[in-house]
């Protein structure tokens, strides 16, 4: 088992999802090997509730990395679940689109890794607002 698909597992039990009861984790790794670890936090309106990649870069940033290897996430379902479009698109203002991203792999299977460029083909970048 690879060590950063563990470490979002062990992210998804943290997990506040009193809502949906849909607990996920993500583990991302720095360009320096540093692990750091989000869980989905929901609230009763759910537009404010945070996902667990939001929360794992949004970690990693707040103590200045900003190059990052790979991303795993996990669902306490272990249903191959993968960033949404909006995680996605935060992951695209930090790497490109080789970055690759470990899931559980649908339907119970080993782990599948994707590369960002294979989720998010088209996506927006700073030069689409570079003034």
């Amino acid at each position: 088992m690879d060590d950063l698909l563990e470490a979002a597992r062990d992210a998804a039990e943290a997990a506040y999802a009193p809502y949906s009861e849909y607990r996920v984790g993500a583990a991302i790794e720095t360009a320096d090997g540093t692990v750091y670890t989000g869980c989905n936090v929901e609230n009763a309106n759910y537009s404010n509730s945070l996902h667990a990649e939001e929360v794992a870069v949004g970690t990693a940033v707040s103590e200045g990395h900003h190059s990052f290897a790979r991303l795993a996430v996990s669902s306490a379902k272990r249903d191959g679940v993968t960033p949404c479009g909006m995680c996605r698109q935060t992951l695209s203002e930090f790497c490109d689109e080789d970055f690759r991203i470990l899931t559980e792999g649908d339907g119970g299977e080993g782990p599948t890794e994707y590369t960002l460029g294979e989720l998010l083909p088209t996506t927006i970048t700073k030069e689409h607002v570079d003034p």
